[in-house]
């Protein structure tokens, strides 16, 4: 699998997770392309802020030390949670087309379940519309799908709580995270 090479701080511990007995500063952060949920650990001396953009590629990373390995859902903060929502909004504003893309493309996982049916709010009558409106012509933004595809839940919102259902629980299915 890729790997990340930038992240964004959600939260940043200065001494590490309460109860946990280490005094070690920590970030909790969200790589950008693949939607991973990271623990970083800074450099020695250096605060990160919220929403900073932070490099941890394979190259001389100026401001991470190391990465910690993944951070497990349940360890999220309050406040990594709100900025988690946040970014999960602003990303998929900013990657409309990606999004749309997936509305496009999206095929059966096996004979009984299609990938657009993991979408919440989505059922069989949900997926047969997008999947006979498709047929005629890609999707060409979120409007467009609202448009065409009537009494459907709102494709922005239902593709963001389907991120954030991805990243805060174990899903069988992943369709946007890793």
């Amino acid at each position: 699998m890729e790997k990340e090479e930038t992240a964004l701080v959600l939260d940043f511990l200065p001494y590490g997770y309460p109860l946990e007995g280490k005094t070690m500063p920590i970030a909790q952060a969200l790589g950008m392309k693949h939607f991973t949920l990271l623990q970083l650990i800074p450099r020695r001396g250096l605060t990160l802020q919220l929403k900073e953009e932070v490099y941890i590629g394979s190259g001389k990373r100026d401001r991470i030390y190391y990465i910690s390995g993944r951070l497990p859902p349940e360890k999220l903060t309050e406040t990594a949670k709100i900025q988690l929502r946040e970014f999960v909004e602003d990303i998929v504003a900013k990657q409309e087309k990606r999004f749309v893309d997936f509305f496009n493309n999206a095929q059966p996982i096996n004979t009984r379940l299609h990938q657009l049916e993991l979408l919440p709010g989505f059922g069989t009558k949900h997926t047969e519309a997008v999947l006979a409106e498709r047929e005629k012509k890609p999707f060409s933004n979120f409007e467009d799908i609202k448009k065409r595809v009537h009494s459907i839940p709102n494709p922005k919102k239902t593709i963001e709580k389907r991120i954030l259902q991805e990243l805060e629980h174990n899903e069988r299915h992943n369709l946007f995270t890793s």
